[in-house]
């Protein structure tokens, strides 16, 4: 099995916040590859693209870890097979010590795409996941109601999605993904379709959701920043094929808000590490270019003499 490195966001950091024990891991991804077959330039021709390769994490309880990457590295991928929507060519995931088989009501998604029933009011729309467990009606709009007031929607339970903003039909979505309680929550770049504005919000309000019920959040997102604020651990991958090149101990004090969190020289530190992470390929070209130019230009002086 391919080992992980593991490092610290800031050097000679000082670990400021207790980590989940590492009995209480949650989360197993054992190996996993995804291999797809596709046709090239309009042929009949089919050929293989794996896209993500042994792939190995564990994620313990409670923990808020994010998941960086270039596009088409298998961010996305990766959070389908651990939520069931699709299944690994190799390797093996799971939750609790239970295989993953399919999709279940222990995990929940928050899509980019907010995902709404049009015909369907705020409250029922929150209600659906209650629905499908069974859950009682005289029970639901108790449990759904709890979860609009956490979202801060309080007010607008009786209002259809084409009412909402977009803002607000993400907290619609985060609303119905917690409503029916599952122990996990994959999201997939869920705030990316709103406002940089909007976005800060949301992202103040899902650290303070995270805050109330502890759940473990699986987030994946382009947005170094918002991972590094978010987070307890970042997952850095490579592409061609996807793999986790590392992972970032996030070392900043909770609770943690956006503005107070951004103007710190360690958040600025962190996001840096990550970055050079994302493009550890340029850095080294650019290290061999200016090398050989380095080089070249001792070579032609030397000439001169």
């Amino acid at each position: 099995m391919k080992q992980i490195k593991e490092v610290d966001s800031m050097p000679n950091a000082v670990q400021k916040f207790e980590r989940v024990s590492k009995d209480t891991k949650k989360i197993e991804i054992k190996g996993i590859s995804r291999v797809f077959n596709i046709r090239r330039n309009n042929s009949q021709e089919k050929s293989e693209f794996t896209a993500i390769k042994d792939v190995n994490l564990t994620i313990d309880k409670g923990e808020f870890i994010s998941i960086v990457g270039p596009s088409g590295c298998g961010k996305s991928t990766l959070l389908d097979i651990i939520a069931g929507l699709a299944k690994p060519n190799e390797g093996e995931i799971y939750i609790d010590n239970k295989l993953i088989t399919g999709p279940a009501l222990d995990r929940g998604i928050v899509l980019q795409g907010y995902a709404l029933f049009p015909w369907r009011t705020v409250r029922h729309n929150v209600e659906f996941g209650l629905e499908i467990k069974g859950v009682p009606k005289s029970m639901r709009k108790d449990i759904s109601q709890k979860f609009i007031e956490l979202v801060g929607l309080k007010g607008f339970e009786d209002r259809f999605p084409y009412e909402l903003s977009g803002g607000m039909k993400q907290r619609v979505a985060i609303a119905r993904a917690l409503a029916y309680d599952p122990e996990v929550l994959l999201m997939d770049e869920p705030f990316a379709a709103v406002d940089a504005q909007t976005r800060e919000t949301l992202q103040d309000e899902l650290l303070r959701i995270w805050e109330e019920t502890h759940k473990t959040i699986i987030f994946v997102t382009h947005s170094i920043e918002e991972a590094v604020l978010l987070s307890d651990r970042v997952a850095v991958m490579s592409a061609n094929p996807g793999a986790v090149r590392e992972i970032v101990n996030i070392n900043l004090p909770r609770p943690r808000r956006a503005g107070d969190v951004r103007t710190s020289a360690d958040f600025a530190w962190t996001t840096h590490k990550v970055w050079e992470l994302l493009h550890y390929g340029e850095i080294e070209e650019r290290k061999v270019t200016a090398s050989n130019v380095n080089l070249a230009e001792a070579i032609s002086s030397s000439a001169a003499l």
